[in-house]
């Protein structure tokens, strides 16, 4: 059976490509994927635990593969025209704050939090020159979207918009936008820090920091 394998951040630059078919037998796991995959480009798994997705969710080594999965390698996550996105969305456009609050405002809405992550000039004693996100922008989405369902389910009535950039980014850009309403303060706040907290900590988008002295990839909730 023949697999398609997706490497993004760090990964692609490890291997020195995005994705490939990969033929596995009938009955091969993500596990069996996965080893052929490292013992190809062993910098992929160095020193570093391997997450998989299988068809944009994650599994574990155990999950079954079949014919036409897409197999996609997670590093660890990092932590346009107005109108134009949904509340959830992945775009290479900027940001605008007038856009995510338009889509959750509302008149019985007393509450509206608005959390801005923008690119900052200094990070790990080094001055910035600018950022670079990447992101697996289909699986993002739908992570994303799960995340401000849940809020919605366990805070409503909320309404949700979360934002997120990518592509090269200037030292104070707007990287990304949480904002949410609710008919009082509280839970428009702890909405906004869960769903803020939650995109870092498991939303497939990566950052490159590119320094004076060089660019690495930040594979750590920043």
């Amino acid at each position: 059976m023949r697999v398609l394998v997706r490497l993004f951040a760090s990964y692609r630059e490890a291997a020195g490509r995005g994705h490939f078919d990969l033929e596995l037998p009938p009955g091969a796991t993500v596990r069996d994927a996965i080893a052929r995959i490292t013992a190809e480009h062993p910098l992929i798994a160095e020193g570093r635990q391997v997450v998989i997705a299988r068809n944009r969710e994650y599994v574990t080594g155990e999950a079954p593969l079949g014919d036409g999965d897409e197999l996609a390698l997670i590093p660890p996550v990092s932590g346009g025209d107005a109108r134009t996105l949904a509340a959830i969305a992945v775009t290479a456009a900027p940001l605008s704050v007038d856009d995510a609050l338009a889509l959750v405002r509302d008149d019985a809405f007393g509450g509206v939090v608005v959390f801005l992550g923008t690119v900052r000039s200094h990070s790990r004693g080094k001055r910035i020159i600018r950022l670079e996100y990447e992101a697996y922008a289909e699986m993002a989405e739908t992570k994303m979207r799960e995340i401000g369902d849940r809020l919605v389910r366990e805070h409503g009535p909320l309404r949700i918009a979360i934002h997120h950039r990518v592509g090269d980014l200037a030292v104070g850009d707007v990287a990304v936008i949480v904002a949410t309403a609710a008919p009082h303060r509280d839970a428009a706040f702890v909405a906004a820090r869960a769903a803020i907290d939650e995109l870092k900590s498991i939303v497939p988008i990566w950052k490159k920091e590119h320094a004076e002295d060089g660019a690495v990839w930040i594979e750590e909730h920043a």
